[in-house]
């Protein structure tokens, strides 16, 4: 079914065109079926539902005195996963922009197979960048051979396959998604020239919200596109209404809503205002300034019951926001899509740190030309990027207080740091083109020092749109799985509200409160793996590779 935005016009029916090409599917783009059975008395089997035991064993540990007691834990898991994909709408704040018009025109380019001629020769679409579709995960090995038997991610699982996603969304922008993917100037043009009536029968945004307060003032001229007035508990029920239409004219089963407009400044956290979800949602119905449009938006799907993923760094999950998913058990996750800098600066700080070695310095400098970089050239939105850019080493260095003092007992500072500087600068001419410059400054052996210096050019869209994809059909797949533990009665409970397990796609990752924040990309790849397999009865696979080191 086509997704129904502003216009009322309904998109994927456009014929074919004679332009699209009928070569091979790139492999990741292909469907395959579900091919994984667990031959195990962990794992049964129905038609509705894969049934998982699994056993988590973990340490305590109680420091007295110096010495170090570790008491091991065990316990077991049944993990239930629906098998049946829902039938799901992808609705984005902000699809008019750089990001939300570069998935629509890549689903709909590996949907139609369309191929396209660039100065490197023909170009097939796929999914490259995909966490999902384009890696792989060591399920075992074959007893013939001994080598290691690899999968694709999303063959653990039955999951969502980008094509089936239903497009739609909001944009204070109403420029028709066709014109606003040429406006975005990310895509190759014999790209953008194929996919364009594809592109032009999805129509126009559907209205948004507009709190000239929390976006930079320049964005103003790009704000045509509202929902009038300026009572925000009647935006709220607008946006509620707008979820539910979309829902039931596309006959969906579940809609995950994403926010990849425009970062924001942070949001003041106020007693009385947002601290609670009775606060919150009073301080919708009186209209306060400082209630978001994100979080008016996150506080939308929280209430229709559909998972909600924050793609921007602003705080759009204010404890309220927290509570209120919590007390209906809705699902939320985010901030920040970590594509490019911040995701290596999280592999090599750990490198790093790992080795023993001691960075004292990390200086971080960016220039981009789009206009998530133009909104960014003002200081209270750019804060709210530096805020999430800024905390990603933090558990690395809290892990090796040999190498950084910990912090005086009582106090609220950090402790030994390195010094984390974070530049961003608007340079129009580069585009879409993100250019990041990192150096890496270290203490070695008997007060010797390193540099590492690191130019990484991106095409920033190009590396955000198949996270928002992964995250996407990641919520989605988190909403059928329920869980119990072995021994008790109770039924099959949903997990947490705040997914933490798409922390591996984020660079400030959202977590429940009162738990540490994990930054460290393998960890945070190795916990989602290792949660895939256990719903389907796997152990993990840790690399002690035990057979290889035993007669």
């Amino acid at each position: 079914m086509a997704p129904i935005l502003s216009n009322g016009t309904s998109g994927y029916n456009t014929p074919e065109s004679e332009l699209e090409s009928v070569l091979p599917v790139h492999p990741t783009a292909a469907r395959r079926p579900h091919a994984i059975t667990v031959q195990s008395e962990n794992t049964q089997y129905t038609d509705e539902h894969i049934t998982s035991k699994f056993v988590n064993r973990g340490s305590e540990v109680t420091v007295v005195d110096g010495q170090y007691n570790i008491k091991p834990t065990v316990q077991e898991y049944e993990f239930q996963t629906k098998r049946a994909v829902s039938k799901t709408g992808l609705m984005m704040i902000g699809v008019g922009g750089n990001n939300g018009t570069t998935l629509c025109a890549t689903i709909l380019a590996n949907r139609h197979n369309i191929v396209w001629h660039t100065k490197e020769g023909i170009q097939q679409p796929n999914y490259i960048g995909s966490v999902l579709r384009a890696s792989t995960v060591r399920i075992g090995a074959d007893p013939a051979t001994g080598r290691d038997v690899h999968v694709p991610i999303s063959d653990v699982l039955p999951m969502v396959h980008p094509n089936d996603l239903v497009l739609g969304g909001w944009d204070i922008s109403g420029v028709p998604l066709d014109a606003a993917m040429e406006r975005a100037k990310v895509l190759d043009y014999d790209l953008q020239r194929q996919v364009k009536p594809h592109m032009a029968a999805l129509g126009r945004p559907l209205p948004s919200i507009y709190y000239p307060d929390f976006i930079a003032a320049n964005q103003e001229a790009r704000a045509d596109n509202l929902i009038p007035g300026d009572d925000k508990q009647a935006h709220l029920e607008h946006i509620r209404a707008d979820i539910r239409k979309f829902k039931q004219d596309n006959a969906l089963d579940r809609v995950v809503v994403f926010w990849t407009a425009n970062t924001e400044r942070y949001s003041d956290i106020i007693p009385g205002v947002n601290d609670t979800k009775e606060n919150l949602l009073a301080a919708i119905k009186s209209s306060h300034a400082e209630v978001s449009p994100s979080t008016l938006f996150a506080v939308a799907a929280i209430l229709e019951g559909e998972p909600f993923i924050n793609g921007a760094p602003q705080n759009t999950f204010v404890p309220g926001v927290i509570e209120l998913a919590e007390s209906v058990k809705s699902f939320i996750g985010g901030d920040d899509l970590k594509s490019g800098q911040t995701k290596l600066k999280s592999v090599l700080a750990e490198f790093l740190v790992n080795a023993g070695i001691k960075p004292l310095s990390i200086a971080s400098y960016n220039h981009l030309g789009n206009n998530d970089g133009h909104n960014l050239s003002a200081e209270r939105q750019f804060k709210s990027k530096e805020i999430s850019k800024s905390s990603v080493v933090d558990d690395m260095v809290d892990a090796n207080r040999l190498l950084y003092k910990a912090p005086e007992e009582g106090s609220k500072k950090k402790g030994e740091h390195p010094d984390h500087i974070v530049v961003i600068k608007y340079v129009p001419a580069v585009g879409d083109s993100k250019r990041a410059i990192d150096e890496y400054y270290s203490e070695i052996f008997c007060g010797g020092r390193s540099t590492i210096n690191i130019f990484n050019e991106c095409e920033d869209s190009l590396l955000a749109t198949p996270l928002i994809l992964d995250l996407a059909i990641l919520a989605e797949l988190l909403t059928r799985v329920q869980y119990r533990k072995v021994g008790e009665t109770q039924d099959f409970a949903p997990l947490y509200s705040v997914l933490s397990l798409l922390s591996y796609m984020l660079k400030a990752p959202l977590v429940k409160p009162g738990t540490e924040v994990v930054n460290s990309l393998n960890r945070q790849r190795n916990a989602l793996e290792s949660f895939l397999k256990a719903c389907i009865g796997l152990e993990t696979n840790a690399d002690l590779l035990l057979e290889t080191r035993l007669w």
